[in-house]
């Protein structure tokens, strides 16, 4: 078993009889799905899911799982989902594939947020490797680009994989990959960015997580975050 592996069955384990709960997208949640799956067919626990995107729906119903809409959905019990870089505060950046939305709606609506990640995503500051993924409407993303850029920002669309064309979110949104350095910290940017229009969503999770697993050589470490 190697460590995300790990890590989703310890997240698998702490789910209880009758949740709702809120499957991320990406390997390790890939992993975690297959684990809360074995959990129901095996210990006949009673679980409803909801999913940040269709591959994770998809995987969910292939084995098994319950699936309710997001239109059916008014609250969560526990959200687990992985992330591209966590910070010493529990600071998440989020949004390589493209599903803020649907993400950042789970993280917010639920009880407790578990993230399961493993060592080589901690970082002493969000955007130390990744840029920040801004989600924009598609009419606007030239006016936000440029207030951006004078938050200090620097980056452009994302493109798709043949790089001859921009990435479309699951929302029908375009993705601006930004830079801003470290002159400035989460809690701001978090706070600047909520407040320009034409700004769907971002990738900074601020405030979000209740509890980081990380898995290191085999073992689980498991961080909470301070109230």
């Amino acid at each position: 078993m190697n460590d995300k592996q790990l890590i989703a069955k310890h997240a698998a384990d702490q789910v209880a009889d009758g949740m709702l709960v809120g499957l991320g997208t990406g390997s390790t949640a890939n992993y975690f799905i297959e684990e809360l799956a074995h959990r129901s067919r095996e210990q006949c626990l009673k679980v409803s899911t909801v999913s940040s995107s269709i591959v994770s729906a998809s995987k969910a119903q292939q084995l098994g799982l319950p699936i309710m809409g997001f239109e059916q959905v008014s609250h969560v019990d526990l959200y687990v989902d992985g992330a591209d870089e966590v910070s010493p505060e529990l600071t998440l950046l989020k949004g390589q594939g493209a599903d803020l939305v649907r993400e950042k709606l789970l993280a917010t609506a639920c009880d407790r947020f578990l993230v399961l990640i493993e060592s080589n995503k901690l970082v002493q500051r969000i955007g130390q490797r990744f840029p920040i993924p801004i989600e924009v409407m598609p009419f606007a993303w030239q006016l936000v680009k440029k207030l951006l850029e004078a938050n200090g920002g620097h980056g452009d669309l994302r493109q798709n994989a043949s790089k001859n064309g921009f990435i479309i979110s699951s929302a029908g949104n375009l993705i601006l990959d930004m830079n801003f350095g470290a002159h400035i910290d989460a809690k701001t940017l978090n706070e600047t960015l909520n407040g320009i229009p034409g700004i769907v969503e971002h990738g900074i999770f601020y405030g979000l997580a209740t509890t980081v697993l990380i898995g290191v050589n085999g073992e689980v470490e498991e961080r909470q975050a301070s109230l």
